[in-house]
């Protein structure tokens, strides 16, 4: 009895030598303290980084920095600047491009401006010391960027301007650390200038050229290896981090190239970005927060005056300086009171490049013990001041976005009839696509068996390839309702879910094996354009849809007088936003304006083109507008419609013979008038709900008198 004792003793001495015991407090740390610190209205971050001061070596020296940490540390590190080039929207940043130079220029030159004098007159210092010190101003790490992907404002301009600032100002802050350690060491030489600017070309033609090129062959050529993608990812991250840091720069300037690099490969909604985030999320960027806690001592403070003034110094300036480029660049684009202080709060915390171009200076002599003990501090400080200003501002933005007008959105209930475990996928993907973030329906996946002697046992198989479907959706966090029936034949089955499930769009799907033209919208396809009134989209997929790089709309004229013309136009837009495509839209000077005033008055983000009509009859015309990579839109109509031409009944077997190696959609517009939408909404959100809670309380007065 006492051995064990003995043992279970030693093993809780500190600090912790076991990797069992030291793996499991950090986990329950990661798990318990943020829901601690949320109960109290306090950023999980900032009960990170604390419980990192509490468990590191300067405090209770639970858990000594090793290399295990330090690992876990680096991963989420470099998963921060990864995941924050991965979530920046291109088409949002190329239009503010200039507002983020704007700022870069602001936040990089503004912080150096005040902490160079501060450095060198109150402090003291030598000119180098106070121009390394004072550029370590001008770096910050996005340890409040989870704030803002948490509260869903990621995507607004503000975080985008202040993400695209990030990397403009951390590049130039290393890369003038590069150019002073090299000046302390050997003098700026020719040799030097000629090394850093080669080795900085090929990091950016590895990152430009052969990354995008290997990883959209690895998507396309293995698209069933799901669990592949998410290690592939991986690689890529650390891979261009190394090369970064064999072209003297950072590694976290190699993980947002990363992320920029991979970022038109995956879709915000598929299953593979909710993997990313979520292992990033749940663990390695928490493990980066503890690290972070783990180097502040906050003894340092009692070392003398001296390292006290030079912590009040460093953090007021280092505040200071970084609130006065956030608000001059607000000012400067007239943004509001809350997106400047989120501009603020993301752009306030130093930590990860703050901490390299201290410890560089600091190893080769530059900085001495006061200035990297008050940095420490500074960390603490910003960190903490970042995290409040970013959860208040960003909450303060998310009301200010939940005011303003959106765009008018229509319920939008999507059926995915299933009959082909070959496209189920890339079905439930697109319709995945087609869906508003807003929308909370579920997607309906149908399986339609024919009422015959074997109908038990095909149904049996159905509900097989349902439950594959349920998976696949659940992968990329998106709910399914799964729906097997029994029908004389698929057409009616179809149409009969239709009508009771309330669907509004339509998801229909071919193999793209199936070379019989006359089973290419034949009777099944043919009827449930006939016979529906809803937007139907006729799919052929032969590649995945994350290679796709741009979507080529092809309308007849008058597209824009049919009832649902705006309905599709919505839902195209949505799929080119998730896929990250620029969208060429082929119409009349008619369509295009019409379109052109729904896009500015609903301020879509897409990248859009607008060219002159083309011939539908001629095929070589349309051969020669697109490219391997392009999926094509084609928008038909029901016959009737004022669009309608005979010319479109015979289209889709054309094009699906001309361009087999394409991904293909036909859409035909819905039919019904606004004013039945409007109603139809209100029975679908509103209607149903409440007569079901009608006949709820009807039965509760039933079973009150009973009793």
């Amino acid at each position: 009895m006492q051995s064990v004792l003995d043992r279970f003793l030693h093993e809780f001495q500190t600090p912790f030598t076991n990797s069992v015991l030291i793996f499991s407090v950090l986990l329950f740390i990661i798990l318990l303290v943020p829901i601690i610190f949320n109960r109290f209205r306090i950023p999980g971050i900032i009960g990170l980084i604390a419980s990192g001061m509490i468990i590191g070596p300067n405090g209770f020296d639970l858990i000594k920095k090793n290399a295990a940490v330090d690992l876990f540390a680096t991963i989420g590190l470099l998963y921060i600047m990864f995941i924050a080039g991965l979530e920046l929207d291109l088409a949002e940043f190329k239009k503010n491009k200039n507002k983020s130079i704007v700022f870069g220029i602001f936040t990089f030159a503004i912080p150096i401006a005040i902490g160079l004098p501060a450095c060198y007159y109150l402090l003291g210092y030598g000119f180098n010391t106070s121009l390394l010190t004072a550029s370590m101003f001008a770096t910050h790490t996005l340890i409040a960027y989870p704030i803002v992907t948490r509260l869903g404002i990621s995507k607004t301009q503000a975080v985008a301007v202040a993400v695209g600032g990030t990397i403009l100002t951390d590049t130039a802050v290393l890369l003038l650390l590069a150019i002073i350690s090299g000046s302390h060491a050997s003098g700026l030489t020719n040799a030097f200038w000629t090394a850093l600017v080669v080795s900085v070309v090929v990091f950016v033609l590895i990152v430009v050229f052969i990354v995008p090129r290997v990883s959209s062959w690895f998507f396309r050529r293995l698209e069933d290896e799901k669990y592949a993608h998410f290690i592939f990812v991986l690689s890529v991250v650390f891979f261009c981090a190394f090369i970064a840091e064999l072209a003297g720069l950072e590694p976290i300037i190699g993980a947002f190239a990363a992320g920029l690099t991979l970022n038109r490969l995956i879709p915000h909604n598929s299953s593979l970005m909710n993997r990313i985030e979520f292992v990033g999320n749940s663990l390695f960027i928490p493990f980066f927060l503890i690290s972070v806690g783990m180097l502040i001592d906050i003894k340092v403070l009692t070392n003398g005056p001296q390292a006290l003034i030079v912590a009040l110094v460093l953090s007021a300036a280092a505040l200071a300086s970084k609130w006065i480029a956030a608000h001059l660049t607000g000012f400067t684009f007239k943004y509001s009171k809350p997106e400047r202080q989120v501009i603020f709060g993301l752009s306030s915390a130093h930590a990860a490049a703050t901490l390299a171009v201290i410890l560089v200076g600091y190893n080769i002599g530059l900085i001495d013990d006061n200035i990297l003990n008050g940095t420490v501090v500074l960390i603490l400080v910003t960190c903490v001041v970042a995290s409040f200003a970013t959860e208040r501002a960003g909450k303060k933005l998310l009301l200010q976005q939940d005011a303003e007008p959106d765009k008018p959105l229509s319920a939008q209930r999507i059926l995915v009839p299933i009959a082909n475990p070959e496209t189920m996928e890339r079905l439930i993907d697109f319709a995945t696509t087609l869906k508003h973030h807003a929308d909370r329906l579920p997607i309906v996946a149908l399986t339609v068996v024919k009422d015959d002697d074997q109908a038990q046992h095909k149904l049996l198989q159905s509900k097989k390839l349902l439950d594959k479907a349920i998976v696949h959706a659940s992968a990329a966090d998106q709910q399914i309702d799964i729906t097997s029936t029994i029908d004389r034949n698929v057409t009616n089955g179809i149409i009969r879910v239709i009508k009771e499930k309330f669907i509004t769009d339509i998801v229909l799907g071919w193999s793209a094996q199936n070379n019989l033209a006359d089973l290419i919208f034949g009777r099944t396809y043919d009827s449930i354009v006939k016979q529906t009134t809803q937007t139907v989209f006729i799919t052929r997929f032969v590649l995945a849809l994350n290679v796709q790089q741009n979507m080529v709309v092809i309308c007849p004229p008058f597209a824009d007088k049919e009832k649902g013309f705006l309905k599709w136009v919505d839902a195209i837009l949505n799929v080119g936003f998730h896929l990250r495509m620029k969208v060429w839209f082929y119409c009349t000077p008619e369509v295009s304006q019409t379109v052109r005033t729904y896009v500015e008055s609903n301020k879509v983000p897409n990248e859009i083109v607008y060219k002159a009509a083309v011939d539908y009859e001629d095929l070589s015309i349309m051969k020669g507008l697109v490219e391997s990579f392009d999926m094509i839109v084609f928008v038909c109509s029901r016959e009737g419609g004022i669009s309608y031409n005979a010319v479109l009944d015979t289209l889709p077997r054309k094009m699906s013979r001309y361009f087999k190696e394409h991904n293909l959609v036909f859409i035909y517009p819905s039919t019904y008038s606004e004013n039945s939408i409007s109603s139809y909404e209100q029975e679908l959100t509103g209607g149903m709900l409440e007569k079901s809670l009608d006949i709820l309380r009807g039965a509760r007065k039933i079973f009150t008198r009973g009793t």
